[in-house]
């Protein structure tokens, strides 16, 4: 049975401040009554106004560094005149970061990742983003706005990069990176600060470390897989949390995170030096390779070597994929640090990196 309003004419209805009247205030709440009814049994086919933009099937969209990855946005019917605007959301900043904007015939790209960035444009109603070459940078929420100039629209979809998170610290010990100072070391290192996802997913993979390290969105916090007293207590494992902190006073160490290579990681044997180390690598057309590239070839390449060797920060490391007894005794996969010896010590190969 319909529900309806009282007529104005109907006979006692009282005047509400204002000289609205009890029919007239009804028929303004009735749309709106309606549209909760609806909403709250789930009826699909209302539409209380236009919606242009059809939802993405998948929120998430996984690549890795170096490939080349879609966002999906589609229109489900071509408003009259509009335009579509991509912006990506700046983890720990209140801002976004303009990419592109078309008016689905001509589009035009901003900022560094503007160069990269074009339309896929499949059909005339797609306004997917491709972006070209992705780099560690490029991970984060996106949002694909429809500006109509009537109802604007939006729809935010995530790039993940599959890759690894490795703690990091300087040869001066641990707790030592401002956030500045350690967002710097992860680049160094060939990474980047990890998100506190990216070291989430990584502790639900093994990784197990007592030293808080910052987070790109500004937090500390570590990842205790097996809990015990000198890693916060007896507790429950999980990501223990120092919270958000002073960005320029406060002193940790840094958790970093890296996607797949470019080129490959390979290891040179001897009793080097650190600077006998560089020379190695340089006669071979390499480099010296940098943790991040030792951690992503153990990662990606399966890279298992029981052989200390140099790495370009001056610490000497070796990745093992297959643990056994002679290859630092731990029953787990991971990358194992010898520290940061003295460099004039003959005493270790090296690992190169060469693209």
């Amino acid at each position: 049975m319909p529900l309806l309003c009282p007529a104005d004419s109907a006979f006692g209805l009282p005047i509400m401040p204002g000289g609205l009247t009890l029919p007239a205030l009804c028929r303004l709440l009735l749309p709106w009554a309606f549209a909760i009814f609806h909403k709250a049994l789930g009826d699909s086919a209302f539409h209380p106004g236009p919606h242009y933009l059809l939802p993405p099937i998948h929120e998430v969209i996984h690549s890795r560094r170096g490939a080349t990855a879609t966002l999906p946005c589609v229109l489900g019917a071509s408003p009259p005149s509009y335009k579509v605007r991509w912006s990506k959301v700046e983890p720990g900043e209140l801002r976004e970061t303009l990419i592109l904007i078309t008016n689905g015939l001509h589009a035009r790209g901003y900022g560094p990742l503007g160069g990269r960035a074009r339309m896929r444009r499949s059909h005339r109603l797609d306004a997917s983003l491709v972006i070209e070459g992705v780099r560690l940078e490029d991970e984060g929420r996106y949002r694909c706005e429809l500006v109509n100039g009537i109802e604007d629209e939006s729809v935010a979809l995530t790039l993940r990069l599959e890759g690894v998170v490795f703690p990091y610290q300087p040869s001066r010990g641990r707790y030592q990176f401002n956030y500045y100072e350690a967002k710097q070391a992860c680049e160094e290192q060939d990474g980047r600060l990890a998100t506190y996802s990216q070291l989430y997913q990584a502790w639900t993979e093994g990784l197990d470390w007592c030293n808080a390290g910052w987070l790109l969105e500004g937090s500390v916090r570590y990842p205790v897989l097996t809990a015990r007293a000198p890693c916060g207590g007896r507790g429950r494992p999980g990501i223990r949390s120092y919270g958000p902190r002073d960005r320029k006073r406060d002193r940790y160490d840094a958790f970093c995170f890296t996607s797949a290579l470019a080129g490959q990681v390979f290891f040179v044997p001897g009793r080097l030096t650190l600077s006998e180390a560089h020379a190695a690598c340089r006669r071979r057309g390499a480099v010296v390779a940098k943790v991040g590239h030792l951690y992503a070839a153990w990662k990606f390449s399966g890279l298992d070597q029981c052989d200390g060797g140099w790495l370009a920060d001056g610490s000497v490391r070796f990745p093992i994929t297959a643990p056994r007894p002679r290859c630092g005794g731990l029953p787990d996969p991971g990358v194992r640090s010898f520290g940061f010896p003295r460099p004039q010590q003959a005493a270790y190969g090296t690992y190169c990196y060469a693209e």
